[in-house]
């Protein structure tokens, strides 16, 4: 999960932690090939209600509502908006199920009463907070098509932001990572690196599950703090520890059964991947694995699952050189850098991060170190994408 370098990063330490993008940019998806005006049409005007939730978390409105029942004339005068503005709004939001109505009066759903309030402990604000800042992101896209750079790519990366962040991709996986760790194999190992593992929701995840292991969650000093924060009410706190480490200037210190690398292959260049890569197999234990979920492409020309082609416009919008891959290119980095026995784990419907998003890769049993490349430092941008 390292914060992306996005700006992301508004991105990240330099490890993954998650791409300060948001990788639910991929909820806007076409469900079909546009062969008519009907059908151009109707994708663009999918930005309605999208508009309308970042319109009713910009106003506070789950938050004014809380768990009790309100009149729309109370309501507004409470949050000091219209009436007929706000009846239009909660009519739509109650019809998109975030609402319950009945007759003229309003309650939230369990959803907006509990991660929409900002009143509640459930409350997931900072990755809201980055939800919402896309909308203006995305409006820039002409910019950096022209441009060919992140937004504002001139501004370095904040301690404060990427603390904002690496709380926001917490809240973004706590549901997904479990899901993921269930269905992973980790009996025989002892050891796990979280490489760019941002608040280290993966790595306690894999620990919930593995009572014998031992993980280390690596990613910057900042969002190193939030995952202590994190891991400090957590069963398995005493056997995580930390590594704050620049993954594309500096070699791994230690050796590791497995290696975790979540949602940050798309942040970096291929060389930056291959360089990477190559890191992470001297870092390994002879027959170990690395496990990298990220945002895949599977078909020959480079175009579908519709979410990993959408999820490279937030690299382009937040990042200096990401994109998103296909696995076939991938499995042939894996395959260079020593790796072998290269495949796609299959998750259950429903549970994945990303459609075939995962694939593992094997260091030889007879492991012969290859040299560690150095590369050269790439400015810290602000990561804003959502991995």
């Amino acid at each position: 999960m390292f914060q992306s370098e996005h700006r992301q990063d508004k991105s990240c330490g330099r490890a993954g932690s998650h791409s300060l993008v948001c990788e639910d940019d991929r909820c806007g998806s076409v469900s079909r090939q546009l062969s008519t005006f009907d059908d151009f049409r109707n994708a663009i005007t999918a930005y309605r209600l999208p508009r309308v939730l970042i319109a009713a978390i910009e106003l506070n409105l789950f938050t004014a509502i809380g768990t009790q029942a309100w009149a729309i004339p109370d309501l507004a005068r409470d949050m000091k908006v219209s009436e007929r503005g706000l009846a239009i709004l909660c009519r739509i939001l109650a019809m998109a199920g975030l609402l319950k109505k009945q007759g003229e009066i309003y309650r939230s759903s369990r959803l907006g009463a509990t991660a929409l309030n900002a009143r509640h402990p459930a409350y997931r604000g900072d990755y809201l907070r980055l939800i919402t800042s896309h909308w203006a992101d995305w409006g820039r896209l002409p910019e950096s098509v022209k441009s060919g750079l992140p937004l504002d790519h001139d501004e370095l990366d904040e301690p404060d932001y990427r603390r904002q962040f690496t709380w926001a991709m917490h809240h973004r996986t706590l549901e997904t990572a479990p899901k993921i760790a269930a269905q992973i194999g980790l009996r025989d190992a002892r050891t796990l690196l979280d490489l760019g593992g941002g608040p280290g929701t993966y790595a306690m995840a894999f620990l919930t599950k593995n009572p014998s292991l031992r993980a280390t969650v690596c990613d910057r000093p900042a969002a190193l703090d939030v995952a202590k924060e994190i891991a400090s009410t957590h069963k398995a706190a005493a056997r995580l520890s930390y590594l704050p480490l620049d993954i594309l200037t500096e070699a791994i210190p230690g050796i590791y059964d497995v290696i975790w690398y979540s949602n940050v292959l798309h942040i970096y260049s291929p060389q930056d991947n291959q360089a990477l890569f190559r890191r992470a197999f001297a870092a390994l234990n002879p027959g170990g694995r690395l496990l990298i979920q990220d945002a895949f492409l599977h078909d020959r020309e480079g175009l579908f699952p519709e979410e990993a082609s959408l999820f490279a416009i937030s690299m382009l919008l937040f990042t200096e050189r990401g994109n998103t891959y296909s696995a076939a290119e991938t499995r042939a980095w894996l395959t260079d850098a020593g790796f072998e026995r290269i495949k796609v784990l299959r998750m259950k419907k429903g549970t994945e991060d990303w459609e075939g998003g995962i694939l593992e890769a094997r260091s030889p049993e007879t492991n012969k170190k290859t040299p560690v490349l150095r590369t050269g430092s790439v400015k810290h941008l602000r990561p804003r994408s959502l991995s």
